[in-house]
């Protein structure tokens, strides 16, 4: 699997790093040992911050910027990782979809990184290309139906666009039947933080996904 960055994005975001893993995996409906984790870290995530500070996390605050430079409104389309982070500081409990969602989302809380996850025997092509949204550029978000991507960061594969910082494709979502995941760390604030990231992912799909963590591959200005 190749990952490609447009002109477009390194012209909109010099400083975007993104790493993936991708790995065998077994998806499960529930894991009681990710959510006995991951109730941990809620409570502790919520004695650490509030929601005033997203201001201060980095990661956030740098893809925010990203959708200015490419022409969104990020108040209206806000990134996953700031939507996440938001939901269980408000005191609303972590979504719980399966096991490599549910862990997927809490690397990306704890990061403050928007990851994509994508079921990859659903992509079509081995290269997928990061790009900018169109106008009119068809797109189903999971759970949201048809989605203006116009001026989104999106990966596109052979057939078209499967993931956004907002939301990914239904096309290529990861599912109970899922055995081989990519997940896309998306690094637009840079390289700082984004290999701990990576391995926490690598770790909890370790521990409570069937996998031997997967291959890492690195792209964008990571790789200069």
């Amino acid at each position: 699997m190749r990952i490609l960055l447009s002109d477009e994005i390194r012209n909109a975001c010099p400083d975007f790093c993104g790493l993936a893993v991708l790995a065998r995996v077994q998806n499960s409906a529930y894991c009681e040992p990710l959510w006995e984790e991951i109730e941990r870290f809620t409570a502790d995530y919520r004695a650490r911050y509030t929601t005033d500070s997203i201001k201060s996390m980095r990661p956030i605050q740098a893809t925010r910027e990203a959708y200015k430079r490419c022409g969104k409104d990020p108040s209206r389309y806000r990134p996953s990782s700031e939507a996440l982070c938001r939901r269980i500081l408000k005191g609303s409990p972590l979504y719980q979809i399966d096991t490599l969602v549910d862990l997927i989302n809490v690397v990306s809380i704890a990061s403050g990184y928007s990851i994509g996850g994508f079921d990859a025997d659903k992509i079509e092509g081995d290269t997928l290309t990061l790009g900018i949204g169109r106008p009119g550029e068809p797109y189903e978000g999971i759970g949201r139906g048809t989605l203006n991507i116009e001026g989104l960061p999106v990966y596109r594969d052979a057939l078209g666009g499967i993931g956004t910082p907002t939301s990914d494709h239904e096309r290529t979502k990861l599912t109970l039947g899922t055995t081989r995941l990519l997940a896309i760390i998306n690094g637009y604030s840079g390289r700082e933080g984004l290999e701990e990231a990576g391995a926490y992912l690598q770790d909890l799909l370790r521990r409570h996904a069937g996998s031997d963590g997967g291959t890492v591959i690195r792209f964008g200005a990571i790789d200069n």
